[in-house]
């Protein structure tokens, strides 16, 4: 890369007399849009990582939640009830606000 920088110099400033014995490249900066554009890729990249790593923990926690309420017999929970409490554990250990409790009075089936 060095050598044919050096050739392309050296071809535009032989007219004037200049023997360019070495260039390199001390400097490369991209063009604004460019950066930020690079900038935006990188940062979703890295929230797109991060949620994954969330997600993967999330799951992990309701895993050994279910496990642990069923070995302990604490609740014996239907499928629908089980799903209910899988998709609300998921919001709150995945969500970026701090969550609001809400007390269910009722019950699934009214």
């Amino acid at each position: 890369m060095a050598e044919q920088l050096r050739t392309e110099i050296e071809a535009r400033l032989q007219k004037a007399g200049v023997h360019v014995i070495e260039a390199r490249i001390s400097h490369l900066a991209y063009a604004p849009k460019i950066a930020s554009a690079m900038l935006r890729r990188q940062q979703a990249s890295a929230i797109v990582a991060a949620r994954t790593k969330i997600v993967e923990g999330a799951v992990g926690m309701v895993e050994m939640a279910l496990d642990h309420l069923s070995q302990n017999k604490v609740v014996d929970l239907d499928e629908e009830r089980r799903a209910a409490m899988v998709s609300n554990m998921l919001v709150v250990l995945c969500s970026e606000h701090n969550v609001q409790p809400v007390v269910n009075t009722g019950t699934l089936y009214s």
